[in-house]
């Protein structure tokens, strides 16, 4: 038996309570390179323990939805920004820490363009792109120490597209 999560698209409000959606809107922030080039400035908290930040290149082997989810993990050392370096989107689901243990998850779905940076100590899912190459800059803790907790669900949940999505 599983549970079922319905996926959603990705909004900066939907997601702010568990990191920042990384994408171009609004006005620049800035005009430089002679005017020919908007600078969109410091889109994501980054936020490290003992360590410092690097850029690691993930590459993940694609998956499909429905989607088998069953284990989440944390990094309480260290904040984590996924950006794809293709025009794909991918899946991202997180949760609400709950003294200790992930809340309901959540899923949503990113558009081409948008990447996310996930705050220190929140529960999220596997780097799941959903088409090949699932390549990826990562932004992350490089350091001494544990960074890493997994939590595995006694009952897994489904990850479904949600209706619209499905027809789409």
């Amino acid at each position: 038996m599983s549970r079922q999560i319905v996926t959603e698209p990705i909004s900066a409000n939907a997601f702010a309570p568990f990191g920042d959606l990384i994408e171009v809107s609004g006005a620049p922030d800035k005009i430089i390179n002679q005017g020919q080039c908007g600078r969109y400035h410091d889109r994501a908290r980054m936020s490290f323990a003992e360590g410092r930040a690097g850029i690691n290149l993930f590459d993940a082997n694609p998956r499909s939805l429905p989607y088998r989810l069953d284990m989440v993990e944390r990094h309480p050392e260290g904040s984590q920004a996924f950006i794809p370096m293709t025009e794909n989107p991918f899946l991202v689901i997180v949760a609400l820490d709950e003294q200790g243990i992930p809340g309901q998850p959540r899923a949503f779905l990113t558009k081409s363009g948008q990447a996310v940076n996930y705050h220190r100590g929140v529960w999220h899912g596997v780097l799941t792109p959903l088409h090949s190459p699932g390549l990826f800059a990562v932004v992350d803790r490089i350091g001494e120490g544990a960074n890493l907790e997994e939590y595995w669900f006694d009952t897994p949940y489904q990850v479904v597209a949600e209706p619209n999505e499905a027809a789409g």
